[in-house]
C-alpha cells in the first residue's frame, strides 16, 4: 500500500529579484514526498539552496512556483493564523547555532514553545520540558544557562526544545555543523532515536556525507536543482545529473578539505518568529548562508 505523504513538493521553485531587475533562481523544479518515520538527507555546498528548501518544508516561506501539501492539504490556501498553528504542532526546528535564549535555563528554553499551547499541555508545560531534558541525558542541566554549557548540551537543549511537543515532522539544518566528531555523532543518535520513537519524519541538510549516511533517502542539491543518489556512488538513473559534480567524502567548500573538520558555520539571516511556529517564538531566526537570500521572505 502506498505511503500517504506528510510533506509533499511539487515543482517548487524560489526566486527574488535583485536590486538591478534581473532574477536569481534559488530552486528549480523540486519534486519531494517524505512520509512518516521516513528520514531523509538532503546534501550540497553552501549557497546550494538548502536552507531555502528547509524553510519551505517547515511552511516558514512560501515558493515562487509550485506547491507545497501538508498531510495532504495545499499550504498555499491556508490563513496565516492556521499556518502557525499547524506549523507549531506538527514541525520542529533543530539549528546548528541552537538559537537558544541567553539568560534563561535549559528548562526555560524547552518549556517555551508548551507556552502556546492549551489545556492538559499546557498545564503540564514544566514537567513535559523537564522530561524530554531528562531523555535527551540533561536531568542534572535544568537550571543551567546556555552560557554555562558546552557546544553539546546546547544542542541537546535545542533538540529537546524542538521535540518537546512531539512534532510529526522533524527538520534538522546542519545540526552537527557547530560541534566536534564524536559529538555530532552522539547528536545525531539521538535524533534518529526520538524520530523512531514518535515515527516522525527527519530531514537533516548537511554537508557531511557521514551524516547523510544516517537516513534512508539521499539527495544532492546543487545550483538549486534536486537530484537523488546513493552513498555508493552515481545518482539513481531515473534522476541522473550530469552536470552536477561527483561526490567527495563530504561536500565542502571549494578549497576546503574534505574530512578536514565542519566547514564555517552558516551566517544567519532574519526570519520573522511565528506565533507558536515550530518551535515557538523562540526560534526567532533560521540560517540562511546563501548569498541569494537578501530578502527571500515572502
Amino acid at each position: 500500500m502506498e505511503l500517504v505523504s506528510l510533506v509533499r513538493l511539487e515543482g517548487v521553485a524560489k526566486h527574488v529579484l535583485l536590486p538591478d531587475d534581473s532574477r536569481l533562481d534559488i530552486l528549480r523544479g523540486i519534486d519531494l514526498a517524505v512520509a512518516a518515520g521516513d528520514h531523509v538527507a538532503i546534501v550540497g555546498r553552501s549557497g546550494s539552496g538548502k536552507s531555502t528548501l528547509l524553510n519551505l518544508m517547515g511552511m516558514l516561506d512560501r515558493p515562487s512556483e509550485g506547491a507545497v501539501w501538508f498531510r495532504g492539504d495545499p499550504v498555499r490556501k491556508m490563513r496565516r493564523g492556521k499556518l502557525d498553528r499547524l506549523r507549531g504542532r506538527n514541525v520542529g526546528f533543530v539549528f546548528q547555532q541552537f538559537n537558544l535564549l541567553a539568560g534563561r535555563t535549559a528548562l526555560e528554553n524547552v518549556e517555551m514553545p508548551l507556552g502556546y499551547a492549551s489545556g492538559r499541555e499546557f498545564w503540564r508545560r514544566r514537567r513535559t520540558a523537564t522530561e524530554m531534558l531528562e531523555r535527551v541525558g540533561l536531568g542534572h542541566r535544568l537550571e543551567s544557562t546556555p552560557e554555562q554549557m558546552s557546544g553539546g548540551e546546547q544542542q541537546r537543549v535545542a533538540i529537546a526544545r524542538a521535540l518537546v511537543r512531539r512534532p510529526a515532522l522533524i527538520l534538522a539544518d546542519e545540526p552537527t555543523g557547530a560541534l566536534d566528531v564524536e559529538t555530532g555523532a552522539t547528536v545525531m543518535e539521538l535524533l534518529d532515536d526520538i524520530a523512531s520513537e514518535a515515527d516522525a519524519a527527519l530531514v537533516t541538510i548537511t554537508h557531511d556525507l557521514h551524516v547523510a549516511a544516517r537516513a534512508r533517502r539521499h539527495y544532492r542539491l546543487d545550483a538549486g536543482v534536486l537530484t537523488r543518489f546513493d552513498l555508493g556512488g552515481a545518482p539513481t538513473p531515473a534522476e541522473a545529473n550530469p552536470s552536477a559534480p561527483e561526490l567527495a567524502a563530504s561536500v565542502e567548500e571549494p578549497g576546503v578539505e574534505a574530512g578536514a573538520g565542519p566547514t564555517r558555520p552558516e551566517a544567519p539571516s532574519g526570519v520573522p518568529s511565528e506565533g507558536g511556529g515550530g518551535v515557538g517564538a523562540v526560534e526567532a531566526a533560521s540560517r540562511e548562508d546563501e548569498p541569494e537570500r537578501a530578502e527571500v521572505a515572502s
